[in-house]
Order: structure tokens, then C-alpha cells, then sequence
């Protein structure tokens, strides 16, 4: 496979170069990982007849790879990061398409182990590759872009389910072998089909933990383990609770996409004009007022479209996490970025190895008391988010800090 520096790639025609290869795969995966998610809470209490203690166990599982990420930085000692991206969303790809294969608790944990180990080191080194690859001052709106790409690839495959499903008697089986197929040969496609591109600064090959990213490492911490609650029970919710069919949760999810198509652009030129700090305050003030109201539905006995709009604006808020890429790319050395990604990625993903069965078990009794949770969460981020500098740099990490390079 042929290697081209970076700054060459332009002589490339346009559609092999980095930018549309990080479209392309920003586009492939969701078609596995959210049509997995779509069909999930549906597929686990038919075929298995989960609880919410089961979903919690389930995701707890899920994100113990997330939590392993670490070990990116070992593989990309022989192998490249985007080589290893690219078989990750392979493994994705596959893992998907035998799910319905394994209508048990148990095969379901495996293929779950299996398809999660594939997205979340294509996440890390994805995350990696975006920010080594995409100029500084473009990054926050081409990632809100790439975002609204990936928004895109989801809309079709949603619109597809919510038209077929009942209409064509679809089975679990034939939708999570279509999805997951069509994002192994788009990953098999792009292996061969590109160039591998090579950066100017090498990156290190070992974990680093700097005391100057703590605060980056911090926001990380806290934006998994409040994510965690939304993926594991916002939608469980509209299952358990108001009795979501697949069609339903997919039309849910279609009317977000559609949305978070057209906002999330314009979100990342939000961050570029107002700064991480604005937009990341703005973030978790919204998402604080987002948990507290999904208590209310079970407190104060709202109703479902208080839950489904609840739902769509929670999606919105987390858009704005790319604030916290962006803040990283601004303070970090070059060399960092691949290390960093992945230590990032396993901190990040710290509390999703408990939280979700500890949470699984309050939810059989209180689950109002497990959204209470979340806001508190995002009210500890939003203190976090306000030591940003305005125009955070290397050597200006947080607002404690004077302007002047500090040494690694």
C-alpha cells in the first residue's frame, strides 16, 4: 500500500484525499453502530426478555473495550492508525451483521464484547486521525460537518426501517446482517481504495499522562460517564415505559438526525466564533435543565412528548462535545495526539465500566432518581468547563496559568 505525506495529498484526485476518507468512515460506521442501537432495546427484551438491570449489564460490557482503549497505543506500534481504523470498522461491520444470531443473554454479551471492541478503537483512533489531519483553524466546522455526515448516513438507514419494517415484515436477522455487511465492505473499500497518509510529526508510541491536560482529562472523565445515562436509559425509557415499537424508535431517532444534519454545522461554527468555554457552558447548562426534566416524566408524571422532545435536544447538546477536541488540539503538543487520544478514550470511558449496571439496579426502583444523577453530572462539568481560557493555547491550558509554552 502506497504512502504520501500529508501535504502532498492535494496532487491526489479529490475524492482519495484524508478529508474525504474521514467523511467516508465518519459515514460507515454509524450505519452498523446505529442501526444496532436503533433495533437494541426492541431485539434484547423480545429475544431475551431483559430488565433494566440486564440492559445495564449489557452496556456495562459494551464499554469495557472504550475502557481498554489504552491499548491503541500498543497496537499502533506495528501497526498504523489508520490501518488499524480501518479493520476496527471492519470488526464493527461484522460483529453487527450476526447479532440476531445469538438471541441469548449470553451470545448476545459476546457479539456486544466483539462489535464494541471494533467502534471503540476505530472512535480512538478516529478521533486521533481527525485532529492530525485537520488544520487548527478549520477543525471546529469541518468536524461539525463530518458530524452532520455521519448524521446523514444514520437518516438513511433509519428512513429505511421506518419504511420497511412493518410494511415488508423485516426481521432482526436481515437488518442487522444488511447494516453491518454494507459497513465491512465500505471499510474493505477504503483500505484499498487510499493511500496511506503520513504526518509531519511522528507521534508517540507509549502512554503519556501530562499534568498540563488535566483539565482536558477531566471534561473527558465527566462527558462519559453523563453520556452513559442517556445512551443506556433515554432510550430504554421510550421502550419500557411508553412502549416504543422498532418503528417508532427509529422515527424518533430519524427526526434527530434530521435535525442534528442541519444544526450540527452550524454548531461547530458556533465554537469557532464563540470559543470552547462559551459553547461547552452553554452545553452542560442545556444538558443540566435536559436531565432534570426527564426526572420530571416520572416525578411529575409528564407525558410522552415531553420525553420525545427531551430526547431530540439532549442529541443537540451533545454536539457540542467537539469543543472539547477542538480545546485539546489547541493545547496539545503534535507528538501527543495519537497517546493522548487513547488514554483520553480509556478515561473517558472509566465510569461506563460501573455506572450503567450500578444504575441498571436503581432504575428497577427509582429510575427519576438515575436522570437526577446525570444533571448533577453535567453541573460538575459546567464548573470544569469554566477554567478554559477564552483562547486557550499551549501553555494556557486553564484560566490558572500565564500565556508563556510550558515545558511536557
Amino acid at each position: 500500500m502506497r504512502t504520501i505525506a500529508l501535504s502532498d495529498a492535494t496532487q491526489l484526485p479529490a475524492w482519495r484525499r484524508p478529508l474525504v476518507l474521514l467523511f467516508l468512515m465518519a459515514a460507515a460506521m454509524p450505519i452498523a453502530f446505529s442501526t444496532w442501537s436503533a433495533l437494541l432495546n426492541n431485539f434484547v427484551i423480545e429475544a431475551a426478555q431483559f430488565d433494566g438491570a440486564d440492559i445495564g449489564l449489557l452496556h456495562t460490557v459494551r464499554e469495557i473495550p472504550g475502557f481498554l482503549a489504552v491499548g491503541v497505543i500498543a497496537i499502533i506500534i506495528f501497526m498504523r492508525e489508520q490501518v488499524l481504523g480501518l479493520v476496527s470498522l471492519a470488526l464493527l461491520g461484522a460483529a453487527t451483521a450476526v447479532t440476531a444470531q445469538f438471541p441469548s443473554i449470553g451470545g448476545i454479551l459476546v457479539v456486544t464484547m466483539l462489535s464494541s471492541i471494533g467502534f471503540h478503537y476505530y472512535e480512538t483512533v478516529n478521533q486521533s486521525l481527525q485532529l492530525q489531519w485537520i488544520a487548527i483553524k478549520k477543525a471546529p466546522e469541518t468536524l461539525g460537518w463530518i458530524i452532520a455526515a455521519g448524521s446523514g448516513a444514520t437518516l438513511i438507514a433509519y428512513v429505511l426501517i421506518v419504511l420497511t419494517w412493518e410494511r415488508f415484515g423485516l426481521s432482526y436477522d436481515f437488518v442487522y446482517m444488511l447494516s453491518g455487511g454494507i459497513t465491512l465492505a465500505i471499510a474493505v473499500f477504503c483500505f484499498f481504495a487510499y493511500p496511506q497518509f503520513e504526518v509531519p510529526d511522528q507521534q508517540i508510541k507509549k502512554m503519556i499522562l501530562r499534568k498540563r491536560y488535566w483539565l482536558y482529562y477531566a471534561l473527558q472523565f465527566m462527558s462519559g460517564a453523563r453520556r452513559q445515562i442517556f445512551v443506556v436509559f433515554a432510550g430504554f425509557m421510550m421502550v419500557e415505559k411508553f412502549d416504543y415499537a422498532v418503528h417508532q424508535v427509529t422515527a424518533l431517532y430519524l427526526i434527530t438526525l434530521v435535525i442534528n444534519m442541519i444544526v450540527a454545522p452550524l454548531l461547530g461554527k458556533a465554537v469557532e466564533r464563540f470559543g470552547e468555554r462559551n459553547a461547552l457552558v452553554f452545553e452542560y447548562v442545556g444538558l443540566a435543565l435536559v436531565f432534570v426534566s426527564y426526572a420530571g416524566i416520572y416525578y411529575l408524571d409528564w407525558g410522552l412528548r415531553v420525553a420525545e422532545i427531551l430526547y431530540v435536544v439532549n442529541h443537540l447538546f451533545f454536539s457540542l462535545a467537539l469543543a472539547i477536541k477542538t480545546y485539546f488540539q489547541k493545547i496539545a503538543s503534535p507528538g501527543d495526539i495519537a497517546p493522548t487520544a487513547a488514554v483520553a478514550f480509556t478515561i473517558n470511558h472509566i465510569a461506563a465500566v460501573f455506572l450503567p449496571v450500578l444504575l441498571g439496579i436503581l432504575w428497577l426502583n427509582a429510575p427519576g432518581l438515575v436522570f437526577v444523577s446525570a444533571a448533577g453530572m453535567a453541573i460538575v462539568s459546567l464548573l470544569l468547563s469554566l477554567l478554559i481560557p477564552r483562547h486557550p493555547t499551549r501553555g494556557r491550558e486553564t484560566v490558572f496559568q500565564s500565556s508563556t509554552v510550558a515545558a511536557d
